[in-house]
This record gives C-alpha cells, sequence and structure tokens, in this order.
C-alpha cells in the first residue's frame, strides 16, 4: 500500500510503500497525533520512516500503482 504523509514546513511529502493494511496504518497515526507520540511506519524495503506527531499535515493511504507508460483512459 502506498501511504502519502504531508510534513508540516516541509516542500515535500514523504512517498513510502508498505506491507501494513489501511487499518493498521490508521491506528498508527492515530496514536502519534494523541499526545506527544511519533508516527513511524517500515516500508517495504526494510527501512523505517519516523515522523513526530506534532509535525504530521496529513496521511493519504492508497493502493500501490504499477508505473504505466502511454495513454490511459
Amino acid at each position: 500500500m502506498e501511504v502519502k504523509i504531508g510534513v508540516q514546513y516541509a516542500s515535500r511529502e514523504l512517498v513510502v510503500e508498505t506491507d501494513e493494511t489501511a487499518e493498521v496504518v490508521e491506528k498508527l497515526v492515530a496514536d502519534a497525533l494523541s499526545g506527544d507520540g511519533v508516527f513511524a511506519l517500515d516500508d517495504t524495503k526494510g527501512r523505517r520512516i519516523i515522523v513526530p506527531g506534532a509535525k504530521i499535515a496529513y496521511v493519504e493511504l492508497g493502493r500501490a500503482t504499477g508505473g504505466h507508460v502511454g495513454f490511459r483512459s
């Protein structure tokens, strides 16, 4: 699943590909936002992304999309 994380005062968003379900990611975000927690997520390459909960502007969840070449309709 693709997760896009908007961070306050950052010009670009973080895009993370993870094997977690949407429900798990939502729970992690909710836990990070309640209090002074951090949002920590492991990506498909084994890296760990950590964002302070107080700096999260938005989180967008979506399916992973494969690379497309040419025109789509």
